[in-house]
């Protein structure tokens, strides 16, 4: 009888065991294929939104994702809170070759993105090289400016709805909306979340 117990307590930690290999922990999966990634970030030369670069960054870069923060000018930037950020190259020489994926970062400084040839430019050639292209707040109105927009569900903040409404986008009032390759977010309380998704795409 002892034996026969013995041998059932053995059977089931085995099977307990087997079931803990099994099943991988959450965003693990992600995490290892999005390690050695590469993903430049765009913000305005002044009032970009702090949480909105800090909070995906921060995200990003615990999941080995090398983060390179673009703007207009080389000189410090200030967020809309305060946070100041020394850009590490010059938007105007990102080479979409060396990167994953592009995100424009919102914050009411972002506008001078939104009728910007260049940055136009850069979000089509991203798009079109099949990478990962993102923009939150009112940064989705440069993506939707640049015609990326156009048929494909996306969110933004409040104030811009009507702005890549105008642009074909079809807007669906989401924190964070992916559309194929294209990433939106709403604003800085989606952030962490925005974040997140760029991580899983990145590990597709």
């Amino acid at each position: 009888m002892r034996n026969t117990f013995f041998i059932t307590g053995l059977t089931f930690v085995s099977f307990i065991l087997s079931c803990m290999l099994i099943i991988p922990v959450r965003g693990e999966g992600d995490m290892q294929t999005a390690k050695g990634k590469k993903v430049v970030m765009i913000i305005a030369r002044s009032n970009f939104r702090d949480e909105e670069l800090l909070k995906p960054k921060e995200v990003l870069e615990k999941n080995g994702v090398a983060v390179t923060v673009a703007s207009s000018s080389l000189k410090e930037a200030t967020g809309m809170l305060g946070v100041k950020v020394k850009p590490d190259i010059l938007f105007t020489n990102i080479n979409i070759g060396d990167y994953d994926s592009v995100i424009f970062v919102g914050g009411t400084g972002a506008s001078e993105y939104w009728d910007n040839p260049t940055a136009h430019k850069i979000a089509n050639s991203a798009n079109n090289a099949g990478k990962i292209v993102g923009a939150i707040c009112i940064a989705p109105v440069t993506l939707a400016k640049a015609g990326l927009l156009k048929d494909k569900k996306a969110t933004t903040y409040s104030s811009t709805v009507n702005d890549i409404k105008a642009c074909g986008a079809k807007y669906s009032g989401a924190d964070v909306e992916r559309d194929g390759n294209i990433i939106t977010a709403s604003g800085p309380t989606a952030a962490e979340k925005f974040g997140e998704a760029i991580v899983k795409a990145l590990g597709q």
